[in-house]
């Protein structure tokens, strides 16, 4: 077994990877909400999300209070300029991840829910394994 300080920091790179994953996918959904042409509302966000518009309601304070988003009365949720980049990240992480997935066989479906969860925990290192491997099998 590794030394504690070894062992243990994997399991505090997993918590910091959960603190983020939830930011991660608000921003990156509101991103589609806008980019498809439509206003990123509470509502819409709650429906897509699975969660009562109450859990949409704090998260949405949180990402304000970070300077992440930004909401005027009776409208939907903006991106910041912050809001877009971390957004835009995320959304190449999940794109890289989802390609190497389905370069290796999986199906459509699954490879977009697997990199959901993947994207958030795989490392700069394995990301850039991911982006190599698909540039030599393209």
């Amino acid at each position: 077994m590794p030394e504690p300080e070894v062992h243990s920091e994997g399991f505090r790179q997993m918590r910091a990877a959960l603190r983020g994953a939830l930011v991660e996918d608000y921003l990156e959904l509101i991103a589609d909400l806008i980019e498809d042409g439509n206003e990123a509302r509470q509502v819409d966000i709650a429906a897509r999300m699975g969660v009562a518009q109450p859990t949409v309601a704090k998260m949405l304070s949180r990402l304000a209070a970070d300077g992440l988003v930004t909401r005027k009365p009776y409208r939907g949720v903006f991106l910041t300029e912050a809001g877009w980049a971390v957004a835009a990240e995320s959304r190449a992480r999940h794109q890289t991840v989802e390609a190497f997935l389905r370069s290796l066989g999986v199906s459509p479906e699954t490879a977009r829910i697997d990199a959901e969860g993947i994207e958030h925990h795989v490392s700069s290192e394995t990301l850039a394994a991911f982006r190599r491997a698909l540039a030599e099998t393209g």
